[in-house]
Order: structure tokens, then C-alpha cells, then sequence
């Protein structure tokens, strides 16, 4: 049971992290000026979007310290 989690695991980390990696290459080919037009906040608004979703799923993978003693 454990193993088959752990493949899992592996199998959709793997293929989510490419999906999102091919994504991002993706979204760098707006940076083509003859193509588009943008403004620096355009630009700023949608990586401060990204940084914020990347902490806010990192943050899911926190281990907690098991070993931390209780206090009220």
C-alpha cells in the first residue's frame, strides 16, 4: 500500500511539474514584442500571482515538528 502511494506520488509530481514547467516557457513567449504589447505592472501582476500560488503550494508540503513541546 505505502509503495503504491509513493508511486503515486511520483508518477503525478513528475508529470504536474513538466506540465507546469512547459507552461511557464509558454507563457515567456509573451515577451515577444513584435508579437504583444504590455506595461511592466501587466508584467509584475501576473509573476506576483504565480510567486504567491508557488508559496501557497509549497506551504502545503510543510512538515510539521512533531517533536515541539506543547504550551498554552
Amino acid at each position: 500500500m505505502e509503495n503504491t502511494r509513493r508511486e503515486n506520488f511520483k508518477r503525478l509530481a513528475v508529470a504536474r511539474t513538466n506540465e507546469v514547467l512547459k507552461r511557464v516557457r509558454i507563457l515567456g513567449n509573451c515577451s515577444n514584442r513584435s508579437s504583444y504589447d504590455y506595461t511592466e505592472e501587466e508584467v509584475n501582476k501576473i509573476f506576483s500571482e504565480i510567486d504567491k500560488k508557488i508559496r501557497e503550494a509549497k506551504a502545503k508540503f510543510t512538515f510539521p515538528n512533531r517533536n515541539k513541546e506543547f504550551k498554552l
